[in-house]
C-alpha cells in the first residue's frame, strides 16, 4: 500500500468531514447518549470489518473519536479515505 502524497492528502481532506493529525486523520462525533454512541460504533465496526481496514476508536460517553491511518504503510493511504467516506455516510 503506497502512502499518499501531500497534495493527494490535501485534496482528499476537502472531501471528508475529518481533520489531519500528523500521519492520521481524525473525526470526533457527538451522539445523543452512551447507547447511541455504542450503536454508532457498531455501525463503524461493520463498515471497517467489511473494508478490512480498522480505525482506532475512543469512546467517552456520547463522544466517539475515530482515528484512521495505515499503520503498515506508516501513514495515510487511499484505504483511509475510502473508509472515512463510508463512515461519513453514517452521520
Amino acid at each position: 500500500m503506497d502512502l499518499l502524497s501531500e497534495e493527494e492528502i490535501i485534496t482528499q481532506l476537502d472531501t471528508v468531514a475529518w481533520e489531519r493529525d500528523g500521519s492520521s486523520i481524525v473525526r470526533t462525533v457527538i451522539r445523543e447518549d452512551f447507547r447511541d454512541a455504542m450503536l454508532y460504533v457498531g455501525a463503524v465496526a461493520y463498515l471497517a470489518e467489511s473494508s478490512g481496514h480498522h480505525p482506532d476508536i475512543l469512546i467517552q460517553w456520547n463522544r466517539v473519536t475515530l482515528t484512521l491511518s495505515t499503520h503498515s504503510a506508516g501513514g495515510l493511504t487511499w484505504n483511509d479515505f475510502v473508509l472515512a467516506h463510508k463512515i461519513d455516510t453514517l452521520s
